[in-house]
């Protein structure tokens, strides 16, 4: 249950600051994408040579998730039409799903400890 409300607090306050800014967030697309490509690399070599990524990856993933958020969102408000609500809530449910994993890894890997 903490990781679900700590989610949706973070959702919620990514969200507002893009709504009461009104910021386009579109100039974050290039970093993401090399960002996502960085963090499959990571993921692929650590399946592959069996290490565990460690605390750091995960805050990264959660900086890469939050930064997800905010583009999504603001895509949301100035770039999708009225009739693509189903690709935009379908981006937003990915940034949150992705979010919520990476919140629940960390306060897993905190109980660990």
């Amino acid at each position: 249950m903490n990781a679900a409300v700590l989610t949706g607090v973070i959702f919620f306050a990514l969200t507002g600051v893009v709504f009461v800014t009104g910021a386009d967030f579109s100039f974050l697309r290039t970093a993401l994408i090399v960002a996502g490509f960085a963090a499959m690399g990571v993921i692929l070599c650590s399946a592959l040579f069996g290490f565990n990524p460690g605390i750091i990856f995960i805050a990264a993933m959660l900086v890469f998730c939050a930064g997800y958020i905010l583009y999504d969102t603001s895509n949301v408000l100035h770039h999708y039409q009225i009739g693509q609500h189903v690709a935009a809530s379908l981006a937003l449910f990915a940034s949150v799903i992705l979010m919520f994993w990476y919140v629940l890894q960390l306060l897993m890997s905190l109980n660990r400890r």
